[in-house]
């Protein structure tokens, strides 16, 4: 079987607003068309219509669900196999079990490929609820070893495959980076489970010894205010640029101005934005919270810290400054880790994980490919 025999109902969101799943998911339906597989995208996210029906609580509900729940009829009526991106909290239950049912309805397996950050704590709230939708599904597929320990500890096993990094797109500068002042980058959405604020308060800490220092923060998100506030508290207003969400081409282009790149999540799963700075050449200072530590490892191919420690992190990043050898060394280890996430690799795992779902497999737990356990 080749990607050009399938029939797949693609499920879940796609920008805008860009973001991690957002992203993954238009990606994914671009690479699988270009291996010749007809895809049906399903939109979760998609607009209002009218658009001032968003503004109405409990209504806005039945005006994307109604039409949701077509899409997902008719997109299962011309597949083989349903492709589900899955999240924590509402989403799954007003998504993804949704479409679970949908497909259990009109005979079609689906793979749900489930990736949010949070899982731990709604897996503690819901794991009834979502053990019972699994034995419907024909595979549960995670981007980590850290989500597939978690599901784990919930009784239900699953299977890895990584993210996919577009190494075309995410490539390292022409040039090096040299006599500049230093540019440090964050590329996460402003919330709090993010640790923004962590990383303003580390970057007024590298301005105490890197007075030329500036840092760019790429998201949106409801902490926007909050955080400009707390830059100019900080005195760190004028050298910090708030981008907001930038297309995939201009993030890229940001990365490889950076000469670090800084991630404080409280909480995380698998961070592209991780993956794509070391795609760049860029390296990384990361917390080392939740799947991190799964897929970069301390002083081999990153830095990595406590979370909600802003000196830790700052010392870290002014270490990178002052040791291009150690920065050297960390940028030829996260090009070489990185190249497991290129299409080349991952797309034979998910054309096996179709295979099993159609029954032409057979389905085992674990690990597919060559993604990390």
């Amino acid at each position: 079987m080749s990607f050009a025999d399938l029939h797949i109902a693609l499920v879940g969101p796609l920008p805008p607003p860009a973001g991690g799943m957002a992203n993954q998911t238009r990606q994914l339906a671009e690479l699988l068309r270009g291996d010749g597989a007809h895809v049906t995208l399903v939109q979760t996210n998609a607009a209002y219509r009218p658009r001032w029906i968003g503004g109405v609580p409990g209504l806005r509900a039945v005006f994307r669900l109604v039409p949701y729940l077509r899409s997902l009829w008719l997109g299962c009526g011309r597949s083989d196999v349903m492709h589900l991106m899955a999240n924590s909290g509402w989403s799954w239950h007003l998504f993804a079990m949704p479409a679970i049912l949908v497909a259990r309805l009109r005979g079609v397996p689906v793979v749900v490929n489930y990736r949010g950050g949070e899982a731990g704590s709604f897996l503690a709230r819901s794991a009834g609820l979502v053990r019972l939708a699994m034995r419907q599904a024909a595979a549960l597929v995670l981007p980590s070893g850290y989500l597939l320990a978690v599901f784990q500890g919930h009784g239900m096993a699953g299977l890895v495959v990584p993210n996919i990094i577009d190494m075309a797109r995410f490539h390292p500068a022409a040039e090096p980076r040299a006599g500049q002042a230093p540019h440090l980058v964050v590329a996460r959405n402003l919330e709090g489970i993010y640790g923004v604020d962590v990383a303003l308060r580390s970057f007024a800490q590298i301005r105490e010894v890197q007075s030329t220092a500036t840092l760019s923060i790429a998201g949106s998100g409801p902490e926007l205010a909050s955080l400009q506030a707390l830059a100019q508290a900080l005195g760190v207003s004028a050298a910090v640029r708030f981008t907001g969400r930038l297309d995939r081409d201009a993030m890229a282009a940001l990365y490889r101005s950076a000469d670090v790149t800084i991630n404080a999540s409280r909480v995380d799963n698998m961070p592209n934005s991780v993956l794509e700075a070391l795609a760049c050449g860029v390296p990384v200072v990361s917390t080392n919270v939740g799947g991190v530590p799964y897929i970069v490892e301390d002083e081999v191919n990153a830095l990595l810290v406590p979370p909600d420690a802003p000196a830790p992190m700052a010392q870290a990043v002014l270490r990178l400054l002052a040791d291009e050898a150690l920065r050297r060394r960390l940028v030829e280890a996260g090009r070489a880790e990185v190249v497991r996430y290129q299409w080349a690799r991952v797309s034979a795992q998910w054309l096996a994980v179709y295979q099993r779902a159609l029954g032409r497999l057979p389905a085992t737990g674990g690990t597919v490919g060559e993604a990390r356990p």
